[in-house]
């Protein structure tokens, strides 16, 4: 009869330690998983590899010995270096937030600044859409150009339209136009007006006027004077400026760049800029 083998009841360890070292295993590869899905700071990833690597006493040349409840420590110390990293991403992310925060709080005079700004701006576009519509039902939309920013709209005239070379008494035929923007400007009652006269770089040559600044400013004059007469508009709410040659639109080194420098600018403010 053939004898039985004896198990071995020595050496190994408990059947219980290798399940809970596998949980622990697959608990950390989980959380690796999680921390690869992550942002990674650079610095923090190396502290926590060099950890690791001591936790496991995985050295250079490929050696290790794992005691019992050597891989339960070192899989109970990776998750708490884990919980520690994402704990501090969680602050660090939460004191940003609060630094933005902090300097909209600061800076009130700058929020309400862009919120006028853009007010402004969307007013303005209106009121340009409204002049536009209004000059095409005077017939008058071709002779002029119409634009607008946060701060008004400008109705930009060519000077020769208004004006003969070297003078400042507005042309016979031009009455009709400044007639009909007249009418125009007088639905703006409320708003500030700035009428501008500009020029091109070169001299006056007669004795009339010192120079370009001068000229320029008494056909900016000339305008408004005009203008008052024909409406029922507030003398101190439309102002006249002579900006001589020093706001060029174009090229003065050819002939239709000065003829597009010498020009009278109308700029109607919006409410946000008429006070």
């Amino acid at each position: 009869m053939a004898k039985k083998k004896k198990k071995d009841s020595g050496g190994g360890t408990a059947n219980w330690m290798n399940t809970f070292a596998d949980l622990m295993n697959l608990l950390l590869c989980f959380f690796v998983l999680l921390f690869s899905m992550s942002s990674v700071d650079a610095d923090k990833f190396e502290a926590l590899v060099q950890s690791l690597e001591h936790s496991f006493s995985i050295l250079p040349q490929g050696g290790s010995s794992i005691g019992d409840g050597q891989m339960v420590a070192a899989g109970v110390n990776q998750l708490q270096l884990l919980d520690q990293y994402y704990m501090e991403a969680s602050n660090s992310k939460s004191k940003e937030e609060g630094e933005d925060n902090e300097k909209e709080e600061d800076n009130p005079e700058e929020a309400l600044k862009q919120e006028m700004t853009e007010a402004g701006l969307k007013e303005s576009e209106e009121m340009a859409e409204q002049i536009e519509k209004m000059l095409e039902e005077q017939r008058i939309g071709e002779q002029v150009e119409v634009d607008s920013n946060a701060q008004f709209v400008r109705i930009t005239l060519n000077g020769a339209l208004l004006f003969d070379s070297g003078q400042s008494q507005i042309r016979e035929d031009a009455l009709p136009l400044v007639d009909k923007l007249s009418l125009i400007l007088e639905n703006y009652d409320s708003s500030l007006i700035d009428i501008e006269g500009h020029t091109d770089n070169v001299p006056i040559s007669n004795e009339q006027y010192e120079n370009n600044d001068v000229l320029s400013a008494y056909r900016a004059f000339a305008v408004k004077n005009y203008v008052l007469g024909k409406t029922a508009l507030e003398a101190g709410k439309i102002n006249a400026t002579g900006c001589g040659e020093y706001n060029p639109v174009a090229d003065n080194g050819t002939p239709e760049g000065r003829a597009r420098n010498r020009r009278v600018e109308i700029k109607i403010y919006n409410s946000y800029n008429s006070n």
